[in-house]
């Protein structure tokens, strides 16, 4: 026999709700017979008592006949102190009381108890009350006497229908929720298929969305968001493994070009330029290296450097530029405090500057200030700049607008995609603009003050 874990969903809320139902049921059976027994007993306990109260009457004027008068399957006495019958009905012993005198005793007035029927003639159990009667000095009691046969048999016959209709009506239901629980989970079956044909090729990567607007519909719609984020993630990936290869392969060709040159030609190699060329390459090669290992690091949100630390950017940015010459630096001298990866900053402006004077023409401008809310960091030259239907496309990988030119000049496409990624990381934006002549870069940071 299989285990439950074993058993298809289908199959375990089937039999979730199949166990459910059949507990509500016996819990509604037991409390309808439970009710029935103590209404039809209260019924029972309230027409004899409504007896009683009328034969009282009678013994209290004085006009009780004898037999008394009652319904078929209702026995009635009047009973002295001393324990002797004074009057009964037509079925009623004339000369034992219905009740014991410990009974008779131990009974409240206007109380009922149970006796075996057998005792005065019935079948079953029979329900009697003692009500009180006549004057202090000769009191009488009256005992009136009830079969519960009819009773029995009637919570008898409804437990009997009960447990004949109970597994009908299970089985039934059961039935009509297999059926439901496939239309509900058809949806599901519909995605699982869908996701075996996506995973053997021989459907797009789409899943089927169901019309209903319910939980299914919103699962399938983001399954669909998810495998659109996968396969556009695995299309910048290969485009991206496509783009490195491409630029790794192109300094790695130089090098050996140079070398099987200068192996065949080993007289006339002028090996101090040779090593030049070569560091050169090195060089760019290792650049590209390390922008790669940066933007791989940025995508998966690990840091750059020492991590994030408090620092004043006007110096940082000052102290970067110190490293290019004729680079102007423009600041307001006032402190420009910022928590951030002074390591991701530096690369930023290092970034900037290293594609400004790439593209200069005689000067470039760096300038750092606070504007509102924000702290600025702007990079300018009076190079050709870029042209306004471009300035989104530049902050691609491996863009270049003109890639030859750039290529030579030792750009690999990445330096302005790094700028932005590390930017955003900081909560910052970056915008291209015109200097006149020439490139202007803004950096907006939020202002820690």
């Amino acid at each position: 026999m299989r285990r439950p874990s074993e058993l298809s969903l289908r199959a375990r809320l089937l039999l979730v709700s199949a166990a459910g139902l059949t507990i509500g049921l016996l819990a509604g059976g037991v409390l309808l017979v439970a009710v029935l027994g103590f209404a039809q007993n209260r019924t029972v306990q309230i027409e004899a008592l409504e007896t009683a109260r009328g034969v009282k009457r009678l013994v209290d004027q004085g006009s009780l006949s004898n037999p008394i008068p009652v319904t078929p399957g209702v026995q009635v006495q009047v009973v002295d102190d001393d324990g002797r019958v004074r009057a009964v009905s037509a079925t009623a012993d004339r000369l034992v009381p219905i009740l014991y005198p410990d009974e008779m005793r131990e009974l409240a007035d206007g109380g009922g108890t149970r006796i075996p029927g057998n005792r005065i003639g019935f079948d079953g159990e029979a329900r009697v009350v003692k009500l009180s009667a006549g004057p202090p000095t000769d009191p009488r009691f009256v005992l009136v006497a009830r079969s519960t046969n009819e009773l029995r048999q009637s919570v008898h016959l409804l437990r009997i229908t009960l447990l004949i209709l109970f597994p009908l009506l299970v089985a039934l239901l059961a039935a009509g929720l297999w059926r439901a629980l496939g239309a509900a989970l058809r949806p599901v079956d519909a995605l699982r298929s869908g996701a075996e044909e996506i995973t053997g090729g021989t459907r797009a990567g789409r899943l089927p969305v169901p019309d209903s607007r319910d939980e299914v519909h919103r699962l399938a719609v983001t399954l669909n968001d998810m495998l659109h984020r996968l396969d556009a993630a695995r299309a910048r990936q290969r485009a991206f493994v496509a783009d490195a290869a491409h630029e790794l392969r192109s300094p790695l060709t130089n090098m050996r070009t140079e070398l099987e040159v200068a192996q065949r030609l080993p007289d006339d190699t002028d090996w101090p330029a040779l090593s030049d060329d070569l560091l050169a390459d090195v060089q760019r090669l290792s650049r590209l290296v390390d922008d790669l290992l940066l933007l791989a690091r940025s995508d998966e949100g690990a840091r750059t450097g020492r991590g994030v630390e408090p620092l004043d950017l006007g110096e940082l940015v000052t102290q970067v530029a110190e490293r290019y010459p004729d680079v102007d630096v423009v600041t307001d001298g006032e402190p420009l405090p910022f928590t951030g990866e002074p390591d991701a900053l530096a690369r930023v402006v290092a970034n900037l500057l290293d594609n400004a004077m790439r593209h200069r023409t005689t000067t470039v401008t760096v300038r750092t200030a606070r504007q509102d809310r924000h702290l600025l960091i702007v990079v300018s030259d009076d190079g050709p700049g870029i042209p306004e239907a471009d300035r989104d496309r530049v902050f691609h990988r491996f863009t270049r607008l003109d890639d030859a030119r750039a290529r030579d000049a030792g750009g690999s496409g990445l330096g302005l995609a790094i700028v932005r990624e590390l930017v955003r990381r900081h909560g910052g934006t970056v915008t291209l603009g015109d200097a006149n002549p020439g490139l202007r870069v803004e950096v907006r940071l939020p202002s820690m003050g």
